[in-house]
């Protein structure tokens, strides 16, 4: 998620050099950021307490592609990172057509995105595969296959 969210800032927003502030802390668009309560503790060199680790709830936008692939509005997923999509630029990517399909309950934290017109472009802020089995495959998983698997079959892009 978080370097499609560069991507998409760069090439559809048009922010020249935008990136993540892990990779270039002087990048004039951080897309992608250590969230401010986190900030103080990576200062003093407290890394224990700023990775987002476990299992953390999100909400679905019930237009998503990934709605209709869990069947849920709520779900649960494990995450393990210290970035965050910046909020400052979510209105800015909304407007460009990237929907923020996941949300933290508290609607602060983007999970997932999406784009809506493209047969399967979802990323995730958390790690899909670590609930993903051979014989239980991951929702987002399926649905990506599905979405390989219709476009092999038809040569198309819907």
């Amino acid at each position: 998620m978080q370097l499609a969210t560069i991507e998409f800032a760069r090439n559809v927003c048009k922010l020249a050099g935008a990136n993540t502030a892990e990779i270039d802390s002087k990048t004039k668009h951080p897309v992608i950021h250590i969230m401010p309560d986190q900030a103080e503790k990576l200062a003093k060199k407290k890394y224990g307490n700023t990775m987002r680790l476990g299992s953390w709830p999100c909400v679905l936008d019930r237009q998503s592609k990934s709605f209709k692939l869990y069947g849920a509005r709520r779900i649960s997923e494990r995450h393990r990172h210290r970035y965050e999509l910046n909020n400052a630029y979510r209105e800015r990517l909304i407007k460009a057509g990237l929907r923020l399909a996941g949300l933290s309950p508290d609607g602060h934290l983007v999970e997932i995105i999406e784009l809506p017109q493209h047969p399967f472009f979802v990323g995730t802020q958390f790690h899909p595969e670590l609930k993903s089995r051979p014989l239980h495959p991951h929702p987002l998983f399926i649905g990506f296959v599905a979405a390989a698997k219709q476009r092999a079959i038809t040569g198309s892009r819907k």
